[in-house]
């Protein structure tokens, strides 16, 4: 084996001479403990899967980790670009001070690209997302930003490019990636039904790969929903994708800012272990989710118009919001649609879970996730060189 992390020369990621690396248990500069120390994350140099998503960002692997709130923070952002991937933080719903923070962890922590992921909904009136989130991120510097949900004003768009940041849209429709790419966005996810978590997807993620792939040859395509090792990713792969989106299986890795059990539920769980419901809120009402069958699930969905208000006196635990930075203590309501972290306190069979079952099916222990990343990607590169069965037009769409 040869070349540290990604093989790339000229990129260092250690820290200068000047820089003394973090200690198991110091501060990671936004205020979360750093994991201990661990070797590099090693590749082959030369094995390469190079697509246009690669070659536009001069990453190793077409692998992305998905943006995902409360999940997603700098120490899984950081391993996630540092073994060849594109790590994504996931900014909601962080105020902007909080996201600088975060930024800067990052910043701390690698020298390799990464990305940020918004939640845009324009008929929230306070939203998540706001022009100051847009300019911390132009003043930073990002090289991609995600949003999903919703279109984001033209403007920010526009901005964003303007500074240099690639932007990019999450889409479950095809109508919505048309708007996307008519707005200018030189990137897109395609979100299948099987994705875990927030969901507007109803069509498999391959069939929807396709047809975002017919709305253009010109910017990279990435498949999200059921990819969680090798094989569903040299799939998604073979049938035209220039990357994958990856956000369940990464909850599964050391750096996951997740619950150890809500971790362990994914190890655990199948095909078939989730369900897609609008049962949580308060915090945001209304929205779908795809999450686990835990008790509440399974008492609740499907028959979420009977749900009763949530009395102030009805808490299903504490959980800890921001943490590192401005650490909030917030009292979680029924029914709340924060999942758990390690902060939080309370039963978890009455929290929101978000999960993907398909990609369930393929996980089978918490790894780290530079681990994941490139065991993922040699043996989708090893699939890919003799592609038998990536042609099968089945493909589990469970959830």
């Amino acid at each position: 084996m040869n070349g540290a992390n990604d093989g790339r020369p000229g990129q260092p990621s250690a820290p200068s001479e000047d820089e003394a690396p973090l200690e198991a248990g110091e501060s990671d500069g936004a205020g979360l403990e750093a994991p201990p120390r661990s070797k590099p994350i090693y590749v082959l140099e030369g094995n390469t899967l190079r697509t246009r998503l690669t070659r536009e960002l001069g990453i190793h692997y077409p692998f992305v980790g998905a943006g995902m709130a409360f999940v997603s923070l700098p120490p899984l952002v950081v391993a996630v670009s540092e073994a060849g991937g594109l790590g994504v933080l996931g900014a909601a719903p962080e105020p902007p001070g909080v996201l600088e923070a975060r930024l800067k962890a990052i910043q701390a922590g690698t020298r390799r690209p990464y990305g940020v992921d918004f939640i845009v909904d324009r008929l929230e009136p306070h939203g998540f997302t706001t022009r100051d989130h847009v300019d911390t991120c132009i003043a930073a510097k990002v090289p991609v930003v995600v949003f999903h949900w919703t279109l984001p004003p033209r403007e920010w768009i526009q901005a964003l490019q303007a500074a240099g940041t690639r932007v990019w849209v999450q889409s479950g429709t095809v109508e919505l990636a048309r708007q996307a790419l008519d707005a200018g966005v030189e990137g897109l996810v395609a979100q299948g039904r099987q994705a875990g978590g927030r969901n507007l997807g109803s069509t498999p993620t391959l069939a929807l790969l396709k047809e975002l792939r017919k709305l253009t040859d010109t910017v990279p395509v990435l498949a999200a929903g059921g990819i969680a090792d090798g094989f569903s990713a040299a799939r998604a792969l073979h049938h035209g994708a220039d990357g994958v989106w990856v956000g369940t299986r990464l909850v599964a890795s050391v750096e996951a800012h997740a619950h150890p059990l809500y971790k362990q539920r994914l190890v655990d769980g199948d095909a078939g272990d989730t369900a897609m419901t609008t049962l949580f809120g308060p915090e945001w009402p209304g929205k779908r989710m795809r999450v686990i069958r835990n008790r509440v699930v399974r008492e609740w969905a499907g028959r979420e118009s009977s749900v009763p208000p949530t009395a102030e006196s009805e808490a299903i635990g504490t959980t800890r919001l921001f943490p590192g930075v401005l650490d909030v203590q917030y009292v979680m309501p029924k029914f709340s649609s924060f999942l758990p972290t390690p902060d939080t306190q309370g039963d978890l069979e009455e929290m929101s879970l978000p999960a993907g079952g398909a990609s369930m099916a393929r996980i089978d222990t918490v790894q780290p996730a530079g681990q994941i990343v490139v065991e993922m990607m040699e043996r989708a590169r090893r699939l890919l060189e003799s592609p038998e069965g990536l042609d099968e037009a089945d493909e589990e769409d469970r959830g």
